[in-house]
């Protein structure tokens, strides 16, 4: 492949491809598959899929303390159920669109081959990228693997944008605060996106790939969870009062009082009722309360 004789080039002659942003000059293509992007990828970023495939990201899955069992199990997205996106294998291709690799249809998905790492779903800067919605993770048709190769970068808002801003089917739908509204939001909204300019990845980045969050999953395993008092602290306010009060009063109790401010969010999900042929006017937000594949909201 020409794109690979031109990156070895660059190594053998010494171009510093690691630091640069710009990797335009070295991809080529043509790719016949995104598994030859990857491939391409992990010529310089030699190492890379294996920090991957140690990560929830990847694995959908984390070692967890389960009540009753008295023992950390490796338990996720992978194997659980749950009421508003069920199950994993109960419609595999679509719940695995989201996937950050390519062609997770079955339970024969092969986590250990580093090719099917989508790099492109994070790392896309030209805006043109996507996954097909029932496609188990590969992209769209009309993607222009060598256009967006080529465009490369730090992530971006509109990286993380495409699979958790869109969580359970839609906008809002899974996390009531992740909604289009906070790719350009407004300090009152966010004030470190909207006033101080940050992006996801200035919080939730971690080592090695490991994505920082602060959810349940990271609660329960104890690892590459993320709080408030990572940056501010245990005594973050100039009154010392205020401060007394922060070993037992969670930011969010000030700081975000409520959510879903910007859009609405599900907070009932019925599948039950689902497959009934009747048309139901949306609710005073204009959003579905009913939908055949789905049931009610």
């Amino acid at each position: 492949m020409k794109t690979q004789a031109t990156l070895l080039l660059a190594l053998l002659i010494g171009i510093p491809v690691f630091a640069q942003e710009d990797h335009s000059e070295f991809i080529e293509g043509p790719f016949a598959s995104p598994q030859e992007v990857t491939e391409t990828c992990l010529l310089c970023h030699d190492g890379i899929d294996k920090d991957i495939m140690k990560t929830r990201h990847w694995n959908w899955l984390g070692n967890e303390f389960v009540n009753g069992k008295g023992e950390k199990m490796m338990v996720g997205k992978q194997n659980l159920i749950n009421n508003y996106c069920i199950s994993l294998n109960s419609n595999w291709s679509r719940c695995t669109s989201c996937h950050i690799g390519f062609g997770w249809k079955d339970e024969t998905f092969d986590f250990t081959d580093g090719n099917n790492i989508d790099c492109l779903i994070c790392h896309d800067r030209s805006g043109s990228y996507k996954k097909a919605p029932t496609g188990a993770g590969m992209p769209d048709p009309s993607v222009d693997l060598v256009k967006v190769a080529k465009s490369v970068g730090k992530t971006t808002n509109r990286s993380c944008s495409d699979c958790h801003f869109n969580g359970g089917g839609g906008s809002g739908v899974k996390h009531g605060d992740l909604t289009a509204s906070m790719l350009n939001p407004s300090p009152a909204l966010d004030f470190h996106m909207g006033k101080l300019g940050f992006s996801c990845s200035d919080c939730h980045a971690g080592e090695n790939h490991q994505i920082l969050v602060a959810g349940h999953g990271s609660l329960a395993a104890g690892t590459n969870h993320m709080s408030c008092l990572d940056c501010h602290g245990e005594a973050p306010h100039r009154k010392k009062i205020m401060n007394d009060h922060v070993s037992a009063v969670a930011c969010e109790t000030c700081h975000i009082p409520t959510f879903a401010r910007e859009e609405p969010t599900v907070t009932w999900w019925d599948w039950s009722t689902a497959g009934q042929d009747k048309t139901v006017p949306p609710d005073e937000f204009g959003k579905p309360v009913y939908d055949k594949k789905k049931g009610d909201f």
